[in-house]
């Protein structure tokens, strides 16, 4: 295994390399070496982490959960580099820069779901479950349905999730190398398999918590370096800023990115509640040791988070003033015309105004890395819901060898690979913080609404909890596939069928409406034991006594 990993290692190496001389002469973007040196360097360091991590892969356990003895702080940081994403980095940045305060407010609905994972979740989470969320959901319901209704939603978010990811990385070695788009992302789609295949949870920790570190000293390295251009003064660089910029002093009013109040209120309450749906997160709070680190990795996760969104927020105002103003980055000199590389990689062209060169590559590896580790984190996640909760838990219920689940979560891991890298090519030229935003959508009417019942309403039975999962993720991804954004935008049709952009705010009451009303209407005698089995379930997640075994239950 490890001399396919290593051979697997150089390979993608090798690829990039070739590919890039092959083409850097007839690109426009002269290949930049000092990039793909840094670029080379930290595939390399990644490889290595998942060569050692893939010796300590012994049990499920050990794949899924890196043998929960991850620390708070340790984990804190894992969360935030889960959560600091392509969209973070690249799409927020380039909202700022084309929405000015619109794109902070759009920050700060990202940031709003962490209070409600610190005071209503984490403890519970870390208490009941062992793998992932569904042991959560499926703990006094029936199995093998609720656990087959949890893996599906499960999928679907992570599939969503992985298309922005994807087209940053796709859209980020496209502007590093000069390659074509399309190579690209199979490049990231082979490494991506790679890291997950071989060290399961322990390399993605390590991958995440050294990208989170590199991406909150790289962040800063580049507003530090933007803000000297202004004296330090942020007065100064919003005036010149608004000066500059197609909105005026609007820039700096909140309301021009969604005049629609309808479309802002179900953008936020997604952002507010997806946090809590989201499987690569929840699977976090099951690597600690108890309930008390758990509550200390939302804490530090939410610092590193709070800070980062303040300096995206400050190089999205610089980079107005010195990437709008530089006909550098327009393709042929026009001012008037797109940046090259597309909006997206506004964070990229603001590194190489401000350090040249050296800093672009610094940030261009970083970006990589922070997509590679979120890519890693969201395919375990997937993979997860078809080996532990499809397989181990339906299919074998319960009598599976630890070797066969790996194996099935591996081979998971492969064909979810190839999914991402079919779905990256279909949305290339979609804006890739408004590809998370849907992916919260559906996570806040699919996993959420049923996810907190279950912890919180002793009235939930299988039934309810089946009408409300499905009720959810059918109809979010119904109102998302006929919106805007993808019946006209992507398949090509000449009108929407739903009328705005955003699923929440009418998919998440369909989602707790047929989960309250399949509960209530529910006489079997099934139903009742499930309700009287809350008590057991309330002295577990209130004390953690019988943790290890909950998904046992």
């Amino acid at each position: 295994m490890r001399k396919l990993l290593t051979a697997l290692g150089l390979f993608s190496l090798c690829a990039l390399a070739v590919a890039a001389d092959a083409v850097g002469a007839t690109e426009k973007q002269a290949t930049n070496w000092h990039a793909i040196i840094m670029f080379c360097i930290f595939v390399a360091l990644t490889m290595g982490i998942t060569y050692w991590a893939a010796s300590r892969t012994k049990s499920t356990s050990d794949f899924y959960t890196a043998g929960g003895g991850i620390t708070g702080f340790q984990n804190g940081l894992a969360i935030a580099g889960d959560y600091m994403s392509a969209a973070t980095l690249l799409g927020l940045t380039a909202m700022v820069y084309t929405s000015g305060y619109d794109g902070y407010i759009y920050m700060l609905c990202f940031f709003a779901g962490w209070p409600i994972i610190l005071f209503l979740m984490a403890e519970r989470l870390r208490n009941l479950g062992k793998f992932t969320f569904s042991d959560i959901t499926a703990y006094r319901l029936d199995q093998g349905r609720v656990r087959t209704m949890a893996a599906i939603s499960s999928r679907t978010v992570v599939c969503f999730y992985l298309i922005a990811q994807m087209v940053g990385a796709g859209q980020l070695i496209k502007l590093l190398f000069g390659l074509d788009y399309n190579v690209a992302i199979f490049v990231v789609g082979i490494l991506m398999m790679v890291y997950v295949t071989f060290g399961g949870m322990v390399a993605t920790t390590w991958v995440q918590i050294i990208k989170a570190v590199m991406l909150l000293s790289g962040g800063t390295l580049v507003m530090l370096l933007a803000m000297n251009e202004f004296g330090f003064s942020y007065e100064k660089m919003v005036d010149q800023a608004m000066s500059v910029h197609k909105l005026g002093e609007r820039m700096m009013h909140p309301g021009s990115l969604l005049a629609d109040p309808i479309t802002a209120i179900s953008l936020g309450l997604g952002l507010m509640f997806g946090t809590a749906g989201l499987p690569h997160i929840l699977m976090r709070f099951f690597t600690v040791t108890d309930a008390k680190e758990a509550r200390k990795s939302v804490l530090y996760a939410s610092g590193f988070v709070a800070y980062f969104f303040n300096v995206i927020f400050f190089m999205g105002l610089a980079a107005i003033i010195i990437v709008g103003q530089n006909p550098e980055y327009f393709e042929g000199g026009d001012i008037s015309s797109k940046l090259i590389g597309g909006g997206n990689m506004v964070a990229m062209h603001l590194a190489k105004a401000v350090g040249g060169n050296m800093l672009l590559g610094f940030l261009a590896a970083v970006a990589f890395a922070t997509i590679l580790a979120v890519v890693s984190g969201l395919a375990l996640a997937g993979a997860s819901a078809i080996s532990h909760d499809i397989y181990a838990r339906v299919i074998k219920k319960g009598t599976a060898s630890e070797a066969s689940e790996i194996r099935v979560s591996r081979i998971a891991t492969i064909i979810l690979g190839f999914v991402a890298i079919v779905l990256g090519i279909m949305f290339e030229k979609m804006n890739i913080a408004f590809m998370v935003g849907l992916a919260f959508g559906v996570a806040a009417a699919a996993n959420f609404p049923v996810l907190i019942l279950s912890m919180y309403w002793k009235g939930l039975t299988t039934r309810g909890a089946l009408w409300g999962g499905y009720g959810g993720l059918v109809s979010a991804v119904c109102f998302v596939l006929f919106s805007k954004s993808v019946w006209v935008d992507v398949l090509g049709n000449a009108a929407p069928l739903f009328p705005y952009t955003q699923p929440a705010l009418f998919a998440m009451p369909i989602a707790f409406f047929l989960a309250w009303f399949g509960s209530t209407t529910d006489s079997s005698a099934r139903g009742k034991s499930e309700i009287e089995a809350f008590d057991d379930q309330y002295v577990r997640a209130q004390t953690g006594y019988g943790a290890a075994g909950a998904a046992k239950h």
